[in-house]
This record gives C-alpha cells, sequence and structure tokens, in this order.
C-alpha cells in the first residue's frame, strides 16, 4: 500500500505528467458523456425496453458488438458506431498497402507517407460510416424495436414518410459525425494525453461494463444453490489466473543476439573488428498483437448482420449456426481463424527483408549468420517457430469466454475472460504504465542532471 501511495505521489509530482493525465481523464469523461445521449427522436425512458428486447435475442451477439462502445450500440446513442469504423477503415488500409503500389510508396515515404495514409484512412471511415448508419437505423426500426412498442421508443410518428425521412437523414448524419467525434478525441489524447487514444476510448467502453457484469455474477453467486461465496471467490481467483497468462503472452519476447562493428583509424592505420556492440533483436511471441481476434469477430458478425434479411432458407440454417458465440461452431471457426490471422498478421507486421537489409546497412550481422538472404531467413524461421504457440494461446483467450460461460458463470461477466476485451484492457494498462515509467525517469535524469550542473558550478 505504501508503494502504491509512493508511486501515485511521485506521478502526480511531475507538472507535465499531472497535467497529461487530467486531459485524458477529461477527454474521456467527454466521450462517457456521449454514449449515453440518444439520438434525435429516440425516447429515453422508452431505451430500457429496447435494451431488454435486443440482449433478449441476442445470444451474445450484440454484447461484443456493444462492448467496444460501452453500451452506446444499444442505447441508440450519438456514438452508437463508436471507433469500429476507423478501425474497420484502418484494417483495410493495412490490408491495401500489401495489394496497392502506390500505398506501399506512401508507407515508405517516411512521416509525409504516414500523413497521406491517415487521411485516406478517414476519407475511408466516413464512407463505412454511411454504411454502417443506414443498417444499424434499419436494425433499430425494424429488428429490435417491434411496431406495438414504438410509442414508448420513438418521440416522433416513424408511420408517416416525413417523419421516417427526417429520423433517417438526421441519424446518419449523427452517427457518422459521433464517429468523426470519437476520431478526434481520440487524436487529442493521442496529442495532448497519454497513451494511444483510439486504444484508450475502447478500453474505456469496455470497463464501463465491468461494474455491471461484476454485480450480476455476485448476485448470481449469491443466490440459493448457485455455489456462494466459494464458487466466488474461485472464480475471482480464476479471472486474475485469466489476467496474468494474457500478460504474460502479451510480454513474451524471443531475444536475437545481434552484433554490431564499428569501424575507426588508429595511428593513420585503418582498423575494424576491434570494437563490437552486443544488442539483440526483439521478436514478441504475439506481434500481432490483438488484432486476429478483432479480424475473425468481424469476419464472423459482418455476415450475422445481415443474416436476417436473407430469403434462401437453406443459407439462413447455415448462418443461424453461427449465431450463438457460445455454441460449438462459433467457436471452432474463431479458433481457426484467429490461428490462421495470426501468421497472416504477424507476415505483414514483420517485414523479416527490410529488417536484414537495415542490419546489413549498420553493419550488424547476427552470430554465425550471413548477412543478406540468410539473415532474412533465419529471422523468418525463428518468427514462425514464436508465432505457432502464440497463435494457439491467442486462440484459446478467444474462445475462453465461451468456455466460462458453459461452466455456469453469466453472459456479461464471461466475456471478461477472454477474446479482445481483455486483451486491449491488459494491452492499454501494460502500454500506460510503459510511457508513465518513461515520464518519471526523464524527470528524475533532468533533476540529477540539474544537481550534477549546480555542484559544478559550486565547486569552480
Amino acid at each position: 500500500m505504501d508503494n502504491f501511495i509512493t508511486s501515485f505521489y511521485n506521478i502526480w509530482n511531475v507538472k507535465e505528467l499531472r497535467k497529461k493525465i487530467i486531459i485524458t481523464l477529461g477527454l474521456l469523461l467527454v466521450y462517457r458523456f456521449g454514449a449515453y445521449i440518444p439520438l434525435p427522436g429516440i425516447n429515453p425512458l422508452g431505451i430500457s425496453d429496447f435494451l431488454e428486447k435486443l440482449n433478449s435475442g441476442s445470444k451474445g451477439l450484440m454484447q461484443i458488438l456493444s462492448s467496444f462502445t460501452g453500451g452506446a450500440f444499444n442505447r441508440a446513442s450519438i456514438l452508437a458506431l463508436g471507433i469500429m469504423p476507423y478501425i474497420s477503415a484502418s484494417i483495410i488500409i493495412q490490408l491495401m498497402c500489401i495489394i496497392i503500389p502506390y500505398l506501399q510508396r506512401l508507407q515508405r515515404d517516411g512521416e509525409s507517407g504516414r500523413k497521406q495514409i491517415s487521411f485516406i484512412t478517414r476519407w475511408l471511415t466516413v464512407g463505412i460510416c454511411l454504411i454502417q448508419a443506414p443498417v444499424y437505423l434499419i436494425s433499430l426500426t425494424h429488428q429490435f424495436i417491434p411496431f406495438y412498442s414504438s410509442k414508448t421508443a420513438y418521440l416522433i410518428d416513424l408511420n408517416t414518410f416525413y417523419g421516417k425521412s427526417m429520423f433517417w437523414i438526421i441519424g446518419i448524419i449523427i452517427l457518422t459525425s459521433g464517429t468523426l467525434f470519437t476520431m478526434w478525441l481520440g487524436d487529442k489524447i493521442t496529442d495532448k494525453g497519454i497513451g494511444n487514444g483510439i486504444s484508450l476510448i475502447i478500453m474505456s467502453g469496455i470497463i464501463a461494463r465491468f461494474p455491471d457484469a461484476i454485480n450480476k455474477e455476485i448476485f448470481s453467486k449469491l443466490e440459493i444453490g448457485n455455489g456462494g461465496l466459494i464458487v466466488l471467490f474461485l472464480e475471482f481467483l480464476f479471472w486474475l489466473l485469466v489476467i496474468l497468462f494474457s500478460v504474460i503472452i502479451i510480454q513474451a519476447v524471443r531475444k536475437i543476439p545481434v552484433q554490431y562493428v564499428s569501424h575507426y583509424k588508429s595511428l593513420g592505420l585503418d582498423s575494424q573488428l576491434i570494437h563490437q556492440k552486443h544488442q539483440y533483436i526483439p521478436l514478441k511471441m504475439t506481434a500481432a498483437g490483438v488484432m486476429p481476434i478483432i479480424f475473425s469477430q468481424a469476419i464472423m458478425l459482418f455476415p450475422l448482420t445481415f443474416s436476417d434479411y436473407i430469403k434462401n432458407i437453406k443459407i439462413k440454417n447455415f448462418f443461424h449456426l453461427f449465431q450463438d458465440i457460445y455454441g460449438l461452431w462459433y467457436n471452432l471457426t474463431i479458433f481457426i481463424l484467429v490461428i490462421i490471422f495470426t501468421f497472416f498478421y504477424t507476415a505483414i507486421a514483420i517485414p523479416v527483408n527490410q529488417m536484414a537489409d537495415d542490419l546489413k546497412r549498420n553493419g550488424g550481422h547476427i552470430p554465425r549468420i550471413k548477412p543478406g538472404k540468410e539473415t532474412a531467413e533465419y529471422i523468418d524461421y525463428i518468427l514462425s517457430k514464436i508465432t505457432l504457440p502464440g497463435a494457439v494461446l491467442l486462440g484459446i483467450i478467444a474462445i475462453l469466454p465461451s468456455m466460462v460461460f458453459r461452466m455456469g458463470f453469466t453472459q456479461n461477466f464471461a466475456l471478461f475472460y477472454g477474446g479482445t476485451s481483455l486483451l486491449i484492457v491488459v494491452g492499454v494498462i501494460l502500454d500506460i504504465s510503459q510511457q508513465v515509467n518513461i515520464h518519471l525517469l526523464n524527470y528524475h535524469y533532468d533533476g540529477l542532471m540539474m544537481m550534477k550542473y549546480r555542484s559544478n558550478r559550486y565547486i569552480k
């Protein structure tokens, strides 16, 4: 406890770091406030009925969609689409950078190229919003709120052409603007605050659902016949072990030793191989991070979103097999897709040929491995060996919520036992703690340099 208080005091004592934390918390508070503002025409008092009907038939499907927005998705909020259109656009652009030569050139152009890619990503985000917003409004008006409850859920008459047209036009504009506003908040957090803004916004939405999930789990286990305090204690103990397991997976690194050779002139003669700096290349076991799970869930959720509008009975029944996120077929498919996408995204994220060329250009080499092609093959070999167990472990984490749900955990609490939610929260917290430590080290280093400068002046 004393260490925690001391750490908190040290963090708060750094003026720049304190300012960044206040800005970050303030902008996140603005986002959370916006998540509770309903769309124009939606009756806030009728949203509870909407939530009940939405969750009753979703079989957990909407919990995944809602977890990234902190419940804004199934509150019919102005931020219902959240940051997901931007994430989808970023994924599409990353894939297109492999295929389109123009985007490949932009990637190699440094800062100017990154700005242009960011500009393209933002416009693609607007296009995705203009597709997702009408689909969301269709679901809102026809699927999730039946006609008999429309009087309590809406403030306008959707049975008239004028009322429906105004609701659609205003809804599409506001939902798109809500996503753009969320992107702006994320950029401001990244620039003025601490941590990655987009990741923090997603994490805040996930954590916002955590207290409710905890309460439901506690009340469920305290009921007669559900195990009581002992089972509840074991559940939380297992949850802490899962978090520890996730931290180990994220932090696991395979170090490849590297030697850099310095060249210098001594006594007028050229000398080489005189000084060697020993370093290493860190290869993470899960270099793809949480992206394979996001890819896999996006692929699974996309056809299910439109399955209710398919007329063919055979195709509809086929999609129905994957409707239950706690079912066998959904989780088996997710597990396989996560393994495939882990290898795919690792190949994109780690350019082994470029790493080998950079090593050769800077005078570095791996011991007993020739520079150039052999170095690239060796790095790729090591990467494939550590990616396989990483992919399998990611697949286990992805299907862990359904496994614990089958063991008797409540639906909401089960989502925090793995999958994207847990990995995002753990990854963001580790990133923030690393950035805070860097700020503290810089602060203490500057203080030591100032003390050294003053002592030297005093001696003189």
